[in-house]
């Protein structure tokens, strides 16, 4: 299981890598900085949905630094 399908893994302030949705099918990530966590559930099997600082708004695939 990847890091970033766990929520506890994930602070606001770190350092992401998401996919947005529409970039699922490419697989395109986007990195930004963690504003808001959106996934309620402690885990994901798609990833922990979150907003980052610009707004834009996806599935973490990877964690790049923690916070």
């Amino acid at each position: 299981m990847s890091e970033g399908t766990i929520r506890k893994n994930i602070h606001i302030g770190a350092e992401v890598e998401i996919v947005q949705k529409h970039h699922q099918r490419s697989g395109e990530l986007t990195n930004g900085i963690v504003k808001r966590l959106l996934t309620k559930s402690p885990n994901h099997p798609h990833g922990i949905k979150v907003q980052l600082e610009t707004g834009e708004v996806g599935r973490v695939k990877e964690i790049v630094e923690e916070s």
